[in-house]
Order: structure tokens, then C-alpha cells, then sequence
């Protein structure tokens, strides 16, 4: 939780939105583990790639807010490309973080005859 508030930049007040957002992505993570594969057996990787996917995800769904304050208030925005750079970039960490563990994402055909 302390990793995913620290990679989307957030405050306090992301937490309540976060939480449920890293359960489901380690839930996520998990359901691609390979067969024999056990969440133990990927050490810190399989927490830090749930917390990237959380904050790549409140990242996507939060406007393009990038940071928030109370006193004084002041919301700095990012524009649609920043948040896009950033947002890949936190997925693309928790793919290579993963890829020793999981199966890749997407559809894969094998043995198919044209």
C-alpha cells in the first residue's frame, strides 16, 4: 500500500482508493502466475507489480490529476500525453518485474495451421 501511494505520486487521500485497487491488481497478478508458480516464490516482485498496476490505475482513472494539497488547496494536472507516458511506464515495470513469474498478457495461439 506504502509502495503504490509512493508511485502514484498521491496523498493520504488516495489511499481510500488505492486499497481496493491493489487487491484487485495482485488478485490479477496472481491469476497469471505460471502453473507451479506460488506468490512466495516471487519474493517483493509480485507486491511492487500489484502496487505499479494500482497506481497505474488510479493514475488513469483520477482526470490526469497528478498531485493534490489541502492547505491552500492546489491540484497540479498533467496533460493526456504525461499521464499516458506515466501510466505505461508503471505497467511496463510491473510486466518486467513479473515476467520471471507470470504468463504474458494477451492472447497467444500456438500450434494453429494456416
Amino acid at each position: 500500500m506504502e509502495l503504490a501511494l509512493a508511485a502514484s505520486g498521491g496523498g493520504e487521500a488516495e489511499r481510500t482508493l488505492l486499497e481496493p485497487l491493489c487487491a484487485a491488481a495482485e488478485g490479477a497478478w496472481r491469476a497469471r502466475l505460471r502453473k507451479g508458480v506460488t506468490a512466495e516464490d516471487c519474493g517483493e516482485a509480485l507486491p511492487c507489480a500489484a502496487a505499479f498496476t494500482a497506481a497505474a490505475d488510479l493514475a488513469e482513472g483520477n482526470g490526469g490529476a497528478a498531485s493534490f494539497s489541502a492547505g491552500d488547496v492546489s491540484v497540479r494536472l498533467e496533460s493526456g500525453g504525461d499521464r499516458a507516458k506515466r501510466t505505461a511506464g508503471l505497467r511496463q515495470a510491473a510486466e518486467r518485474l513479473m515476467e520471471p513469474f507470470a504468463r504474458a498478457a494477451g492472447l497467444w495461439v500456438r500450434g494453429v495451421r494456416g
